[in-house]
């Protein structure tokens, strides 16, 4: 462990209000005595109320006031929170810039060396950001705020392929982000049911006087997991899919809207999914057919046996086209 890493958490074991001998020190953090004692002075040179005390109910103890001071973080925690940052700001999130602000007050209470470590440490990994319009930001802090307040908004949404835009009242009620996108859940006064709404989709949004109750306990991601259940044909009964393949072309399988939901073990060459037959039956075959010889499907032999029958009637047409 390095030198500051020692020291942190050596700092940490006192911050607890108790007292340590050097020697538990030692034996905690797997350095010597000697070591222990350099740290204290290290310590106290910058700043750190340390303090010794000698005698039978002795040891090295924090001053209380120390104890109330903010938090300190080790380097590996430190790199987790800059590449956190990373992966908020190519997310699109809303608060990035606050984040960054946040991030940049940890970084100036670094000593110098800890500075250039975590420079070293983050400098090998970036977050590539999708393009975005720059309306998502707003549009998200808006939508937010009027999810935690309870408060209707109008916006104007453009479905997929659809000509115009309409106007609509909703109640957010949360904020998911899924396959690189943003996606605002909320009660739709127009269709008097629950929506998922694309945030990029959303040409305007202003807040009115109305206010909603948002359901107890309820939760954005709850409510993906449950429209994919939805979707299945029956509650029963259920197959094991196993899926070999290389390890990208698993990864949009994976990926893929529906099948995610019922994947139950993943590694780098095979994928497994718990399933209902008849979905199963009436979805995966023409799905997993779109994917060619770069999979291959070990089980159920059900599913195996019909994408063959499938494979061999698309032979068969082009035959009959060739005569």
């Amino acid at each position: 462990m390095a030198k500051w890493d020692n020291m942190l958490s050596m700092l940490w074991m006192l911050r607890s209000g108790r007292k340590f001998t050097a020697a538990q020190i030692a034996d905690s953090l797997e350095i010597s005595v000697r070591t222990v004692y350099r740290y204290i002075d290290a310590l106290c040179a910058s700043g750190v109320p340390v303090v010794a005390e000698s005698g039978h109910d002795g040891g090295i103890r924090i001053l209380e006031s120390f104890r109330e001071t903010p938090l300190f973080f080790n380097s590996v925690e430190l790199k987790a929170l800059v590449d956190a940052f990373k992966f908020a700001q190519g997310a699109g999130y809303p608060y990035a810039e606050e984040l960054e602000s946040a991030l940049k007050k940890v970084e100036n209470g670094l000593h110098e060396e800890q500075r250039h470590d975590l420079s070293r440490q983050t400098s090998g990994m970036d977050v590539i950001s999708p393009v975005r319009p720059p309306s998502v930001v707003p549009l998200l802090r808006d939508l937010e705020e009027a999810a935690k307040e309870g408060r209707t908004v109008r916006i104007v949404y453009r479905k997929a392929n659809a000509e115009q835009a309409s106007e609509r009242a909703v109640d957010p009620y949360g904020l998911a982000y899924d396959r690189n996108e943003w996606y605002a859940v909320a009660f739709c006064h127009r269709s008097q049911a629950v929506r998922t709404f694309r945030v990029d989709r959303i040409a305007r949004l202003e807040p009115t006087e109305t206010r909603f109750e948002t359901p107890e306990r309820f939760s954005a991601s709850a409510y993906f997991r449950d429209q994919s259940n939805r979707g299945r044909e029956a509650d029963g009964p259920l197959a094991v899919i196993r899926i070999e393949g290389e390890q990208d072309v698993l990864n949009e399988v994976c990926g893929h809207w529906h099948m995610r939901h019922y994947l139950t073990e993943r590694t780098d060459r095979e994928a497994r999914f718990l399933l209902d037959v008849p979905t199963m039956n009436k979805y995966l075959p023409t799905y997993l057919m779109s994917f060619g010889t770069a999979i291959r499907i070990r089980e159920p032999l059900e599913l195996q046996r019909r994408i063959r029958e499938m494979a061999r009637e698309i032979a068969q047409h082009y035959e009959d086209d060739a005569d």
